[in-house]
């Protein structure tokens, strides 16, 4: 597939904020509209971005899924953002039209349960997206919520950045590259036997992350990606922080069950990149596009290809 890159940004450009997922607390909302507005961004959302539903969602699917495509058909919109995760991202997906984003190729900013929407549109659409910050939690604390550095430069091309965070661990030894896909784990795996798959091609490099999840859990999941043939696509695979991902006391971690599903896996398998649920600042990921991963002399991340134009 063909990749579309959406226009990249640069000050003054209007950014949606939308809500595909749950609802969010206005105080969290505002200041992350401040952050936005301080790095230069112009922002617009409707009075839908407030709407409550069942008593976990932003609205009804139909309502969610017509900001966001109203938005995206807005010419005058550079990006779309999300307030927040939690639950409710895929109930938008049959509601979303292939042809009206493809033809106006733009930017979606999010993680956690919008996972749903950035692998629809980096698999299916083969539009680039970010896995980066969104205003709860993250832009609304400020750049002690996010970094700064990798969502700006991103945002604004990214080709040649170099992401090497404090805290990377190697599992697996190695070198890669290929086009970068992914998100939280939950998501990637439920998407299985639906046509909204997480699909992506052979050689790519797979980036996982999970939050709140017991171990078992993480290797039901990742043995589901594995039995699917999934992780035999993958060139290399980078893990997230895995927060909160171990039995209670310390006897089971995340990072063992990675070890033990991992083994055997051919490529290069690194832990612990703090994009998504992390305990830090959120660093931001082009997914989508062409990266390369090194382990030696310390684990790297580097930005081949822009995710826009």
């Amino acid at each position: 597939m063909s990749r579309l890159r959406p226009a990249a940004l640069k000050s003054g450009d209007r950014i949606a904020i939308v809500s595909p997922a749950s609802a969010f607390a206005r105080e969290e909302f505002d200041a992350g509209v401040t952050e936005l507005r301080r790095l230069g961004f112009d922002t617009v959302y409707d009075e839908t971005v407030f709407a409550r539903e069942a008593g976990y969602l932003a609205g009804t699917p139909e309502l969610r899924a017509g900001a966001f495509l109203r938005f995206w058909r807005d010419p005058g919109v550079r990006a779309l953002i999300a307030t927040r995760g939690g639950y409710g991202s895929v109930q938008l997906l049959p509601f979303l039209d292939r042809e009206t984003v493809v033809k106006a190729p733009k930017l979606f900013i999010a993680y956690s349960d919008n996972t749903s929407i950035l692998s629809w549109l980096t698999c299916q659409c083969g539009i680039p997206a970010l896995h980066g910050p969104m205003l709860d939690r993250r832009l609304s604390r400020g750049p002690d919520g996010y970094d700064e550095r990798s969502f700006m430069a991103l945002l604004q091309g990214g080709a040649g950045l170099s992401l090497a965070p404090d805290g990377l661990s190697v599992i697996q030894h190695g070198e890669a590259a290929g086009p970068l896909y992914g998100g939280t784990l939950t998501q990637l795996a439920a998407s299985l036997g639906t046509p909204y798959a997480f699909d992506p091609p052979p050689r790519s490099i797979f980036f996982i992350e999970e939050v709140g999840e017991r171990p078992y859990r993480l290797d039901r999941m990742l043995t589901q990606l594995r039995l699917s043939g999934l992780l035999a696509r993958a060139s290399a695979v980078i893990f997230g922080e895995m927060r909160a991902c171990e039995e209670p006391g310390g006897t089971v971690m995340a990072r063992d069950v990675v070890r033990r599903v991992m083994k055997g896996f051919a490529g290069p398998v690194i832990y612990g990149f703090p994009s998504g649920h992390t305990v830090g600042p959120c660093w931001t990921l082009p997914l989508g596009v062409k990266v390369q991963l090194v382990t030696t002399p310390r684990p790297a991340l580097l930005i081949e290809e822009a995710p826009v134009a």
